[in-house]
């Protein structure tokens, strides 16, 4: 949610500045994401200032250009030449001065250079609306008034608007705090705790009256469940034009664009108070007659962005006598909106049951600023005043008068929460005692009412608009974030109990090897664990039958549980290459949902994506990309840290990768990875090759728990190293001769490593030479040669026989 600071000041007087504001508001919980500059003219016409043309005359070596002389208010004139067809001496016109900084329609930035243009020297530029960003006409420069001074700044004679524009986080249950007031509100609670005490203003509708009754229309609620309130009135007469400038840039500076002025004004009351509203054109309205219901299921009906959607019988419409007008609390009809030709208008105020806007905002697929504060809940005591509010500002902007008495339809009041407090309960949930004036303090400047106070505790009364505030709890809460949740002391005793918990626990396997992998330079990533069911479409090993559907999505791209964590892994592998961050190494531990018949399933995995190179490019070392032995050697530390060593590979045909393998520890596989295949990278705009890596966590910690710790002294006694340089075929594997190595010495025989590979020249044809290592150990004594000779011996023999190898 966006929040102009000088507009929050129109209800605050305050002086501090944005930042040092931002802060005590993120501590009232109201979290500040960020403030952004904003210029109701880009740049701000920095630079820009009145200058009278002194001479004018024709440039010597072009038709089209002049030569001018121009006072800008400094000790001499200065030269600029000038091509626009108006320009004349005499006249007051804007100039840029050297060194100013322009922007083009684009909102591109090039800047004021003294230069020749012809032969002849420019010191400047004299500028027509579009080129300072106040118009779209370019027939020639601006002249301006006659009676502006030298040496004005052009900032100061347009009126540009500066302003700093607070990104709110907004939770939420702080449907109260979803305007400029509800924020003005919390603020004057905040600064009167650092006993500043400021008033809050609010806008008088004391001049409101009603000028002819001459235009009435009849209003009929037919839900008063899905419409606890509604109220209207009619105003003829009215102008539709363009908003002023003021109004514009305050719609402009939270992000909306204006459309006209009682659009605009619409929108400026539904910010400035929270109270949505909404203008039907009068001569629309059939029968001058509003009814509240709802319609058949089935009816069509076309909303303002043109698109025909298809009613439920439970939404809540705002008709006429013959049709449909508007969805209420969601989203207005293309036929009943206000446009250039509209003369009257019925103004709309109204309360809608917050869990009707939100099922038939989700069923459409809208969100709108109005539903948004709707669904929430707004003040149900807010509507009348808003509407005079609205009402007033129309007569101001757009003209016309007030032709009808409000019709205000509230036949059952929401009432106020009725909720006791008690001072130990507040003393033991906030861990200190706050001095009971205080809170009361704060409660009253919360609008929080206290109706009794006894030695126990205050018996309170709750506005209805803080929806969220219904229980002790909830006005302890209130009581702390006003208070200040950095004014509770640290506590210098900490209390907690020992658990004898076993070593195989989830949460610590997954931390020992989360910071393994942080320590070998990955990231963790935590991804949504709703997705789209477009990406099962992505591979065949997935099944749409299997998706885990939401009843009620928040949109089209979150419909399902993920069946995979690839899909989510690779939008944040797209996301950071998008952003030039081409080499990464990321994790993340998740899980994954899947709808069978018989009943719902999930599975933790853990997954691994590395892309790029594995390094940092250096002065004097060359970058080396991560690949498919760089992947496959992280996963075997992972599941030796593990205990998990006797591994058994197998090629992996998922169709999500070009090549995978998968290793498995006796009948339970651990783990599939591989080189994720083009086509689905493309599906997610990555063009540079991605290594995934997806472990089954249930089965890796359910091995792990039978593996036992063993330890042993180290031996005092020397290994000793022989090698093997094997002449073998093209289909044998390092982990045949592994194997086969382990089987013929399981006492001696530490440790067989292949150090050099060769295929190609000098070999024959289908051969390869393999150059492997054996370490040998004895815990007991010191091996000599004869031992040695032996035992190579018999492995030479079995290689021989059992692969067909022949020594080099």
């Amino acid at each position: 949610m966006k929040i102009s600071y000088n507009w929050l000041k129109q209800f605050i007087k305050t002086d501090w500045d944005a930042e040092k504001t931002g802060e005590l508001l993120t501590d009232l919980g109201l979290e500040i994401e960020g403030i952004d500059t904003y210029e109701s003219v880009k740049g701000g016409l920095k630079g820009i200032v009145v200058g009278e043309v002194l001479t004018c005359v024709q440039h010597p070596n072009a038709d089209r250009l002049k030569v001018t002389t121009v006072n800008i208010g400094e000790d001499t004139p200065v030269q600029i030449v000038c091509g626009a067809p108006n320009v004349a001496a005499g006249q007051k016109v804007p100039v840029a001065t050297i060194g100013t900084t322009l922007y083009t329609a684009e909102g591109e930035a090039w800047t004021i250079k003294k230069g020749k243009i012809r032969g002849e020297e420019s010191h400047g530029m004299i500028c027509a609306e579009d080129e300072l960003g106040l118009g779209e006409s370019h027939d020639g420069i601006m002249v301006l008034d006659a009676n502006v001074k030298v040496g004005t700044l052009a900032a100061d004679l347009f009126k540009v608007e500066n302003d700093e524009v607070f990104e709110i986080g907004l939770t939420p249950n702080r449907a109260d705090a979803m305007s400029h007031y509800g924020v003005a509100r919390d603020l004057k609670a905040g600064l009167l705790q650092k006993e500043i005490f400021l008033e809050l203003i609010t806008p008088s509708v004391s001049s409101y009256h009603v000028d002819a009754r001459a235009y009435k229309v009849d209003v009929d609620v037919q839900d008063y469940e899905k419409a606890p309130r509604y109220s209207g009135v009619t105003i003829s007469g009215i102008k539709v034009e363009s908003s002023p400038a003021w109004l514009q840039n305050r719609l402009k500076s939270i992000g909306l664009s204006p459309i006209n002025n009682i659009v605009d004004i619409t929108n400026y009351v539904l910010h400035e108070l929270g109270q949505p509203l909404h203008a039907f054109d009068g001569d629309r309205i059939t029968g001058n007659k509003i009814e509240v219901k709802t319609c058949k299921a089935g009816t069509k009906f076309t909303t303002l962005d043109g698109v025909e959607r298809e009613l439920h019988e439970e939404d809540l419409m705002i008709c006429d006598a013959k049709k449909p007008m508007c969805i209420a609390g969601v989203f207005g009809g293309l036929d009943s909106g206000v446009s250039e030709h509209t003369s009257r208008i019925f103004l709309e105020s109204a309360y809608f049951n917050p869990v009707s806007v939100r099922k038939t905002a989700k069923r459409h697929g809208l969100n709108t600023d109005s539903s948004f504060r709707f669904e929430r809940g707004i003040d149900p005591n807010l509507t009348e005043y808003a509407l005079k509010r609205a009402a007033l500002l129309i007569l101001e902007i757009a003209g016309g008068e007030i032709t009808s008495d409000i019709v205000d339809t509230y036949p059952k009041k929401i009432k106020d929460f009725e909720v006791r407090l008690s001072f130990d309960s507040a003393k033991k949930l906030i861990g200190e005692t706050i001095p009971e004036e205080t809170i009361k303090s704060i409660l009253s400047s919360l609008e929080i009412k206290v109706n009794n106070v006894t030695e126990a505790g205050l018996g309170l009364t709750v506005p209805a608009y803080r929806n969220d505030v219904q229980r002790e709890a909830d006005i302890i809460e209130e009581i702390l974030r006003v208070y200040g949740y950095n004014n509770i002391a640290t506590t210098e005793k900490l209390n907690a109990s020992i658990s004898n918990s076993s070593r195989f626990e989830d949460y610590k396997l997954q931390n020992i090897i989360g910071n393994q992998l942080v320590s070998q330079g990955f990231y963790e990533i935590m991804a949504n664990s709703l997705t789209t069911p477009k990406y099962v479409e992505l591979s065949d090993d997935l099944n749409a039958d299997h998706n885990v559907k939401m009843l009620n999505p928040l949109s089209s791209d979150l419909e399902v549980m993920r069946q995979s964590l690839l899909f989510s892994g690779l939008e944040a592998v797209a996301h950071n290459i998008n952003r030039k961050r081409n080499d990464l190494k990321l994790f993340e531990y998740g899980k994954t949902y899947h709808q069978y018949t018989e009943a719902r399933e999930e599975h933790k995995h853990l997954s691994l994506f590395v892309t790029g190179n594995k390094t940092e490019e250096r002065w004097n070392a060359a970058a080396h990309p991560g690949d498919f032995f760089y992947l496959k050697g992280t996963i075997e530390v992972i599941l030796q840290r593990l205990g998990l060593s006797r591994l058994k590979s197998t090629p992996n045909t998922s169709d999500i990768f070009s090549e995978g393998m998968s290793f498995s520890v006796g009948k339970k596989k651990m783990v599939d990875f591989g080189l994720v295949k083009k086509s689905v990278l493309k599906h997610f705009g990555i063009s540079q090759n991605v290594l995934f890596a997806d472990f089954n966590w249930d089965n890796v910690i359910e091995m792990a728990k039978h593996n036992k710790i063993k330890f042993s002294p180290i031996s005092k006694y020397p290994s000793i190293r022989r090698d093997f340089a094997l002449l073998l075929d093209n289909n044998v594997t390092f982990e045949d001769i592994d194997t086969i190595a382990k089987q013929t010495e399981k006492q001696l025989l530490k440790n067989v490593n292949l150090f050099d590979v060769y295929e190609g020249k000098n070999l024959p044809q289908g051969k390869k030479s393999y150059a492997v290592s054996f370490i040998f150990q004895d815990e007991n004594k010191t091996l000599n040669d004869k031992q040695i000779d032996k035992i190579m011996s018999k492995l030479q023999s079995n290689f021989e026989s059992k692969l067909g190898a022949e020594l080099r």
